[in-house]
């Protein structure tokens, strides 16, 4: 275990606007740090740009540090993903860095198999292999995330498949690599409340299964409550608050982060009053 990324002084622009503004934070090994705030506040951008996605109309400046794998009798080597090149960014992302999008039924390729669209993502690290193999690895990564009857429906589409299993498809997909970085962007956002538990469970066993880090990106404190040990709460393009979950739920100090608290309803929630406004 040790330090695998850290992220330090990242902005995003895009013209005028500033969509980041001096974000740092470290990821280890193995660990989940949620990202936490309301829309607009740069959770994503944040992402994408770990991911080298920001496109030509975003200005970028910092740094993000990566820990590479190193090499046989080397130790591993630090790398700046933000000075990489797009040839060696498209090398990183889905072998050493995978990302789960929000909204699967736009994520998949309506007129593509779902097997073949994981199996694809198998083949671009590995293009030696058959179409036989890479078939083999996908069902095995579709029968990973419970995915029924995963051999016989390779080649059905994703209309065909319910909101929650076209998830679990996009999370097969992002995990078939077994990636070091699993970067999770409102991944249950589109779900009703008890498939987004189905999906959290099964993104916390995986998770614990291969020892992945994790960035869980929501705009719900009780989602990110049941996943990461760490949270991070954004905030118009920066960091407010950062600390270990139980103790930032319990006892956050900046007035966003208690605003956001007190924006969710429970069963204790006076439904006569209106929600707090954040």
């Amino acid at each position: 275990m040790g330090l695998l990324l850290q992220m330090e002084d990242l902005h995003v622009g895009f013209g005028e606007t500033k969509a980041v503004r001096g974000v740092s934070f470290s990821l280890d090994e193995g660990e989940v740090l949620g990202l936490v705030g309301e829309s607009g506040s740069g959770k994503s951008a944040t992402a994408l740009a770990i991911l080298g996605l920001l496109g030509p109309a975003a200005s970028v400046a910092g740094s993000i540090l990566w820990r590479g794998a190193g090499s046989e009798g080397q130790a591993p080597k630090q790398i700046d993903l933000l000075r990489q090149s797009p040839e060696a960014m498209r090398r990183r992302r889905g072998r050493e860095i995978a990302m789960i999008f929000q909204e699967p039924m736009t994520a998949l390729n309506p007129v593509m198999s779902i097997g073949r669209q994981v199996a694809e993502a198998a083949e671009a690290h590995a293009p030696s292999w058959t179409g036989r193999e890479a078939k083999r690895k996908a069902i095995a990564a579709l029968e990973s995330v419970a995915i029924p009857d995963a051999a016989t429906r390779y080649g059905d589409y994703p209309h065909q498949f319910s909101g929650g299993q076209r998830q679990r498809i996009l999370i097969a997909m992002a995990l078939i690599n077994r990636p070091r970085l699993l970067i999770a962007d409102e991944p249950t956002t589109a779900l009703d409340v008890t498939v987004q538990a189905q999906v959290l469970e099964l993104l916390k066993d995986l998770q614990q299964q291969h020892g992945l880090a994790m960035l869980f990106i929501s705009h719900d404190l009780a989602v990110v409550g049941q996943v990461a040990g760490r949270v991070a709460v954004m905030r118009n393009g920066e960091i407010v608050e950062t600390g270990p979950t139980r103790l930032l739920l319990t006892h956050p100090n900046h007035p966003y982060t208690r605003a956001l608290l007190a924006a969710v309803p429970t069963l204790r929630t006076d439904r006569t009053q209106p929600l707090a406004v954040v």
